[in-house]
């Protein structure tokens, strides 16, 4: 038996098999064989996920040789994707062709199946998460059928596959709406948490793309406006030594060595955290989209990330804000704010309404539980929807009333997987 981990360390686990698919019918004879010998088969992607949502028992299916695009309609921007496609391999094939993701996460090691799968989002006012931009999935069910579903062909059932935790079947493929390759033009700024707040509906509305993130213990924030472009002589990179300086080193790093560093001197965190959030300086540049939605991270953290309604954002900062200044709790990590529109996927934490998310993080060197816990109370009575691939601690009872298509996800499940191949632990607790 060979150990597999999750990236972030949350998880292990040693499942008795490891596969690597050669290609789908391979995959649908693995399918069909474990659900009549009773083992439960488990997709790993990247393994990104902070939850055990990954988490393999029996058979670990490996789908590295699913990979790639696989066919583009250039008339109707569709493109069909093989699912263990990593989304950084996947931004600069679609450029190639001159297209794009309508918008992406700030971190592209995921597969665009295990994306997809667990509600990965980015930022905007006006833009869905990653699952929303998919007109068609292909996935292998537990008979081992290959179950194809698109907005032309069983539409019914879209908005539940789409998102589907893992929990339906394994992803195969997935058909992505593109839209024509653009720019983003990138002003990044610090600025106080007080004039951020006051200003946050009309700034929302404003940018194609806003987000900031708040340094615990002080009143300052970096604001990340991305405004798209789609005049390609504007292009204008961050130069290569900045990028360096500024991504790999500071970012990257030196953040890692000052996290270690105040790991062992807590009480020096506010002070280095103010240190640090006036040597914040303004940055401006023009890339291609898929370069500036994600960023590189190597720093080792635990992260809990929940959607709420995007009116309720200030009020959580408030009370986030004011526990972290009884010094109840030090934090380093900033405190990450993003915003999405509404949409349809039956799972997805921005079902039916706008919605902002607000994401906390802690250094893998120090404790998150005491942190994360007190964030989840101050979520109380807000219907507040957990990124499935992040640390929460709720389970189906309470989810059930936060999402309007539950009830129908579970009877698909109980339709597509009756004898549960492809559950594990976090998926018996999140759907019962």
């Amino acid at each position: 038996m060979a150990e597999w981990r999750n990236w972030s360390g949350t998880v292990s686990s040693a499942p008795r098999e490891v596969v690597m698919v050669r290609d789908v019918p391979h995959l649908q004879l693995l399918c069909e064989e474990s659900g009549r010998e009773g083992r439960r088969v488990k997709a790993v992607g990247a393994g990104h996920s902070f939850t055990a949502i990954a988490e393999p028992t029996d058979v670990l299916v490996r789908m590295d040789r699913l990979s790639g695009v696989r066919s583009v309609d250039r008339a109707t921007g569709r493109v069909w994707v093989h699912a263990g496609t990593p989304l950084h391999v996947l931004g600069p094939e679609l450029q190639r062709r001159g297209l794009a993701m309508t918008n992406l996460g700030d971190i592209d090691r995921q597969t665009i199946a295990g994306a997809v799968s667990t509600g990965t989002h980015g930022t905007g006012a006006g833009f869905t998460g990653l699952a929303g931009q998919l007109t068609g999935v292909e996935l292998v069910t537990a008979d081992g059928e290959l179950l194809r579903v698109t907005d032309r062909e069983r539409p019914e059932l879209l908005g539940a596959v789409s998102l589907g935790l893992g929990a339906l079947g394994i992803v195969t493929a997935v058909e992505i709406q593109c839209v024509p390759r653009f720019l983003l033009h990138a002003v990044e700024a610090p600025a106080g948490l007080d004039e951020t707040l006051e200003s946050l509906d009309e700034t929302v509305e404003r940018a194609d793309h806003f987000e900031f993130y708040w340094f615990p213990h002080t009143d300052r924030v970096l604001t990340k406006h991305n405004t798209r472009v789609v005049d390609e002589e504007r292009l204008d990179p961050l130069p290569g030594w900045r990028a360096k300086l500024d991504d790999e080193l500071l970012s990257n790093t030196v953040f890692n060595v000052v996290n270690k560093a105040v790991s062992r001197a807590p009480k020096a965190i506010p002070a280095v955290n103010q240190l640090s959030a006036r040597a914040l300086s303004r940055r401006e540049f023009t890339d291609w989209s898929y370069r500036v939605f994600a960023t590189d991270r190597s720093v080792v953290f635990r992260e809990s990330e929940f959607a709420v309604p995007r009116a309720a954002v200030p009020h959580v900062l408030s009370a986030l804000r004011d526990w972290l200044g009884r010094r109840e709790e030090v934090v380093a990590f900033p405190v990450e704010v993003r915003f999405a529109a509404a949409d349809d996927r039956w799972l997805s934490t921005a079902y039916g309404r706008e919605s902002g998310y607000i994401a906390v993080h802690q250094f893998v060197q120090r404790d998150h539980e005491r942190y994360f816990r007190a964030f989840w109370s101050m979520l109380d009575g807000l219907d507040a929807r957990p990124h499935w691939g992040k640390l929460h601690d709720l389970d189906a009872a309470r989810l059930r009333s936060r999402y309007p298509r539950f009830d129908d996800f579970v009877a698909l499940r109980d339709r597509l997987d009756p004898g549960r191949v492809f559950t594990n632990d976090y998926l018996d607790r999140v759907l019962g």
